[in-house]
């Protein structure tokens, strides 16, 4: 969990939502279920060690859920919470914002 008591719901939301990956973990398990591997496929940059413990923060904060399967080899698969579900539809405009920022700046041959 995150710091508290917080000033107002965005601030309780960047916080959750803190650092560079993220936001990117939540939207790679938009509407899928992921395994440790895929996850590092679909966010391309992240260390195997940042990406461990930004998952654990997204298990702590109730956004992220981690099922493990009894079977051999071991397979752990992550998932969206409802929680993390709401998060994720609640960035969509913000997402949309930065895909019209992004055209602008490649308009203004800055991008």
């Amino acid at each position: 969990m995150g710091k508290q008591p917080y000033v107002c719901g965005l601030d309780a939301a960047v916080d959750v939502i803190d650092g560079k990956w993220k936001v990117l973990i939540i939207w790679a398990l938009n509407h899928q279920r992921c395994r440790f591997g895929e996850l590092r496929r679909l966010v391309p940059g992240v260390s195997e060690k940042v990406l461990t413990q930004q998952l654990r923060e997204l298990e702590g904060d109730g956004i992220v859920h981690r099922e493990i399967h009894d079977v051999k080899p071991p397979k752990v698969e992550y998932s969206l919470t409802e929680l993390g579900d709401e998060l994720n539809t609640a960035l969509g405009p913000l997402g949309a914002w930065g895909k019209r920022r992004m055209a602008a700046l490649e308009e203004a041959g800055r991008g």
